[in-house]
């Protein structure tokens, strides 16, 4: 399922997340400007090599310090192209806006921040032995789909799911959007652990780790009401909202 847009409006310009997708843009954009040696000494000294860390001889041999912890921040600002950047920024501009009004700005950053330094960690420790730079906002990207979900469980999610080659557009609500993403990736980071190579080029466990941290810290950091307060207005208001539309579209 891929998000395409969200029912509940906002009323104040979600400045950090037009921030945060201004910065990634900029970074991109600086990436696409260096040459092919250029780009690969950059992606291995500023994205997420867990390798370095936990075999530490072979980090100082090809000049990675296992000292220099930068990575772990830096990597969430790195994209391997331009599909990456795109949908990571699309879902982040879904389920940013509405939750930065509600929780406000700080503690927007400060969550989008830990859940990508958690995501990193997650992802390190479960990659151990990778040599390869994990790059990406996807894992604080998930820690902002779960608290969105925690948040405003019964806001309405426009989804799109390929039915072989027909696009489908149907409504969730976010909880059962987020239930669903989450126990995909659980499963698929689940299987690499039995089948070490399956999925490689998705970073399963910085999702999982992203969106545990999400979680964890909507119920800590946004305590007035508690995590379920309004939905049922929140229910009331997207039911709305979605009536104004068809319930199921198809696209050929």
């Amino acid at each position: 399922m891929f998000p395409i847009r969200d029912t509940l409006s906002w009323q104040r310009f979600p400045a950090v997340v037009a921030a945060l997708i201004l910065v990634n843009v900029l970074v991109y954009v600086y990436q696409l400007s260096l040459s092919q040696p250029e780009l690969q000494h950059f992606l291995y000294h500023h994205g997420l090599v867990p390798k370095r860390y936990f075999v530490p001889s072979w980090g100082e041999k090809v000049g990675l310090s296992p000292l220099d912890l930068s990575p772990f921040a830096t990597n969430m600002f790195l994209h391997g192209g331009l599909f990456h950047i795109a949908t990571n920024l699309w879902t982040l501009w879904i389920f940013g806006p509405a939750l930065e009004e509600r929780l406000g700005s700080g503690r927007f950053l400060f969550l989008y921040f830990v859940a990508g330094v958690v995501a990193s960690v997650a992802h390190a420790i479960f990659n151990a032995n990778s040599p390869i730079p994990a790059l990406g906002a996807s894992g604080a990207i998930a820690g902002i789909i779960a608290a969105y979900a925690t948040r405003f469980p019964y806001a309405w999610i426009k989804v799109l799911v390929l039915i072989v080659i027909i696009p489908v557009f149907f409504y969730v609500p976010a909880l059962l959007f987020a239930g669903i993403w989450f126990l995909i990736q659980v499963l698929q980071g689940t299987s690499t652990l039995f089948v070490p190579g399956m999925g490689q080029n998705v970073a399963w466990w910085a999702h999982i780790g992203g969106f545990v941290a999400g979680w964890f810290l909507l119920t800590r950091i946004d305590p007035t009401g508690g995590p379920w307060a309004r939905t049922a207005g929140h229910w009331r208001s997207g039911y709305r909202n979605r009536q104004a539309s068809s319930f199921v579209d198809w696209r050929r």
